[in-house]
């Protein structure tokens, strides 16, 4: 997969924040996908849980802004942006794995507590 390709993943992914636009969230990750966000927190397994999760960022109004290069490797992609929601930011980097078909397979979300403001 082109790098392009990887980059019009992120892209998608950003541009559901904007429109808070379920339907991207679901038309980009598979069936079976799984999203951790935080590492180290409850698993969500599968299109309903995940949706879940989205829907309640969507609520909160969370938006992403990507100031930095993705960055490429095999088939995953990672890149660090700032999430808003209010008053409060976030400053993750998230790894997608990209399965055979396109679709994010895994999403891991790496932050903390020292990168909230």
């Amino acid at each position: 997969m082109s790098t392009e390709k990887f980059q019009a993943i992120v892209d998608g992914y950003v541009e559901a924040f904007d429109k808070a636009d379920l339907s991207i969230i679901d038309n980009m990750f598979a069936d079976d996908a799984t999203v951790e966000d935080p590492v180290g927190s409850e698993v969500r397994t599968g299109k309903e849980a995940i949706l879940a999760f989205y829907t309640t960022a969507f609520e909160y109004g969370a938006k992403l802004k990507c100031d930095q290069p993705i960055r490429v490797a095999g088939n995953s992609v990672a890149f660090a942006f700032e999430v808003s929601m209010g008053d409060t930011k976030i400053n993750p980097i998230d790894v997608f794995e990209i399965n055979d078909d396109g679709k994010v397979q895994t999403m891991r979300a790496y932050w903390g507590p020292e990168n909230m403001g």
